[in-house]
């Protein structure tokens, strides 16, 4: 049996601390148990490292559910080279059948199970072994857990499930609350929904309290799914299955938090000199942020320049000002004028990932930024205007994303579906390379992505892996 239920006993704690190097010193791998790594609250912080050390993997967020395979699909690139290095070719065309894909697919979903089980122990083990924890580590802990299971499941509702107003009552994926050898049945999309907010309910009571993000103005918490990326996850799981009101609520919570200043244009531009270190990912603006220690090799060879444009990830020049809409003004815009380099030969490529290169293609490993966004202040606005009351109300708050990207306002007199058209834009140049967009255009069940083919509803269905399928006969009906 695999896929749902990869990580059981031994082998679960072995595989949540492959990184966690000094505690594991204390017992060899081979001889590390539950009942050992549950004994103090050192243990549990290990154990959530490793859960954190999961999504930051190469398999979830370091690549695949980032930069990698999902931005492919949302059309985000143009490498069709097959003698490329990069291989996103078949996933650029939406070959689900390819091998290329389901191979994506399965590692995705056994590896976001395997982070689940992992979280799962941690929840279980927080009751089960409540007397060796403080008060505050219990919340925390326990808080973190619940939210990162929720964090798990969505994003594979969003992947593998049906788009929720027309598939609500329909099969989507299990929702695993326990690790066990049994084959979950697939819950029904609202109710994976359902369970992930009462899991970030409880989180939210166990954090708001507690958490230093809130106490105090301590800002090292972005890297943690803390109380207000509970809260900004909350807005965009009520946004998705059509709550409006619940999703303003949330989001109102992040923006009025005053934690998360937006960029400057001297912070954005920063020429890369002493202590002016050019900031692309926005920092201060990440409520929430993975930490992926070795994303050089990725970056590398996604972005870097090969000596042809067909072999990185990219799109011509003319298709990025396109995106930022350069003939309207966009060429102010940050995300165009900071995020986008030449090589020698002229050829355009993307550089948010390279948090502190120069305007060349030479880039001191040393100077790489180690994280890629989980959710952005910018997205916590893009709610609030889709749910705004009335269009002029909604154009306020995505003027707010404008006028600090360097870019003009639109009037106030704008209409309902011009405002709708504004919203996709900013979704297209916001979120590209970060694995958003193709669960945006799911939603708002787009008939094109941009640069894309006409799309059938179907296509932003991924298929549930075949290793799973084998292994899960609920699916069967």
């Amino acid at each position: 049996m695999k896929r749902t239920t990869l990580i059981i006993g031994i082998l679960a704690i072995v595989a949540m601390f492959s990184g966690c190097k000094k505690f594991l010193d204390v017992t060899p791998k081979t001889n590390l148990s539950e009942e050992q790594l549950f004994t103090s609250e050192v243990g549990f912080q290990q154990a959530l490292s490793g859960v954190y050390g999961q999504l930051a993997s190469s398999k979830l967020y370091g690549d695949n559910l980032s930069m990698g395979f999902v931005s492919a699909l949302a059309q985000n690139y143009a490498t069709l080279d097959q003698a490329s290095a990069v291989k996103l070719q078949q996933t650029q065309v939406l070959n689900y059948a390819s091998t290329e894909v389901v191979s994506y697919t399965d590692s995705i979903w056994s590896s976001s199970y395997s982070a689940i089980a992992a979280a799962n122990k941690i929840i279980e083990n927080t009751e089960t072994n409540r007397s060796v924890l403080s008060n505050n580590s219990y919340a925390l802990l326990r808080g973190e857990a619940l939210a990162l299971r929720a964090f798990l499941h969505f994003d594979l509702l969003r992947m593998f499930g049906p788009e929720y107003t027309a598939g609500a009552n329909l099969k989507a994926i299990p929702y695993k609350k326990e690790v066990n050898q049994n084959a979950n049945p697939p819950a029904t999309t609202a109710d994976v929904v359902k369970f992930a907010l009462a899991d970030l309910k409880e989180a939210e009571s166990l954090l708001l309290p507690v958490d230093p993000i809130v106490t105090s103005d301590l800002r090292t918490r972005r890297n943690k799914l803390n109380y207000y990326g509970v809260k900004a996850l909350e807005a965009r799981i009520m946004l998705y299955s059509g709550d409006n009101a619940g999703a303003a609520a949330a989001a109102t919570v992040v923006v009025n938090s005053g934690k998360y200043p937006f960029v400057t244009q001297a912070q954005a531009g920063a020429v890369n000199q002493g202590l002016l270190v050019r900031d692309r990912l926005y920092f201060n603006e990440q409520v929430f942020m993975i930490r992926v220690r070795d994303i050089l090799p990725t970056v590398q060879r996604y972005f870097r320049f090969r000596g042809s444009a067909s072999q990185t990830l990219t799109r011509s020049a003319a298709n990025f000002a396109t995106l930022y809409e350069t003939s309207s003004g966009g060429g102010t815009d940050f995300r165009y004028a900071y995020r986008l380099e030449q090589d020698g030969g002229g050829v355009t490529f993307p550089s948010k990932f390279w948090q502190a290169s120069t305007s060349t293609t030479t880039i001191s490993d040393n100077l790489l930024d180690q994280y890629v966004p989980g959710i952005r202040l910018s997205e916590m606005y893009y709610i609030l205007a889709e749910t705004a009351s009335t269009p002029a109300i909604g154009v306020g708050y995505l003027n707010t994303i404008r006028l600090n990207r360097g870019i003009g306002v639109l009037p106030n007199t704008i209409t309902a579906s011009t405002l709708k058209a504004e919203i996709t834009k900013e979704y297209q140049k916001e979120f590209y390379a970060e694995g958003q967009l193709f669960f945006y255009y799911k939603r708002i069940k787009a008939s094109r992505m941009q640069f894309g083919p006409a799309m059938a509803q179907s296509q932003y269905i991924l298929p549930i892996p075949p290793s799973e399928l084998q292994f899960n006969p609920n699916y069967a009906n």
